[in-house]
């Protein structure tokens, strides 16, 4: 008996484990079909960035009380993308001085930095539809940006990393 139910929980795992690993590689082909059709813009978040009175103290208090992993430029956070879990992605937070002009012409508090696939194509598709851009790309040895603003006014940055 017992033996019986522990063989009926093994085949449950392997069915539950083989029906996700399916769906999985279903909603993959799924989403390459549709991208031949329609481009895909976002693909995570790349970034979130905020004001502060003093982002040294505010870096030093996520550590301290929240634990977060920080550096000179706030917290990275690793992860892995989507179903290859050898491709290693990354989501910077950073607190900025309260006086920073960055994140102008927007007034906000906060922008937010979201990955993206084929810069140069996505910017020619929001040029047509009439986006506002704020600057030119620019590429450095961890990815390529630029500065867009939404239908409010916040100031976008989109990022295509460089693997």
């Amino acid at each position: 008996m017992q033996n019986e139910l522990t063989a009926r929980k093994i085949l449950l795992v392997f069915l539950i484990t083989g029906a996700a690993f399916i769906s999985g590689f279903a909603f993959k082909t799924l989403l390459t079909k549709e991208n031949k059709t329609n481009m895909k813009k976002v693909t995570g978040i790349g970034g979130i960035f905020f004001k502060c009175k003093d982002p040294k103290s505010v870096t030093e208090w996520y550590q301290k009380h929240l634990g977060l992993n920080t550096n000179p430029y706030g917290a990275t956070f690793e992860w892995y993308e989507g179903f290859d879990s050898t491709k290693k992605a990354q989501t910077q937070w950073t607190p900025f001085p309260e006086t920073t002009k960055y994140f102008g012409p927007s007034t906000k508090d906060f922008m937010i930095n979201y990955r993206v696939e084929n810069l140069e194509l996505l910017v020619e598709s929001l040029k047509k539809e009439g986006v506002t851009i704020l600057d030119s790309i620019e590429t450095y040895d961890y990815g390529k940006f630029i500065h867009i603003l939404d239908v409010e006014g916040n100031k976008i940055q989109l990022w295509e990393p460089i693997d």
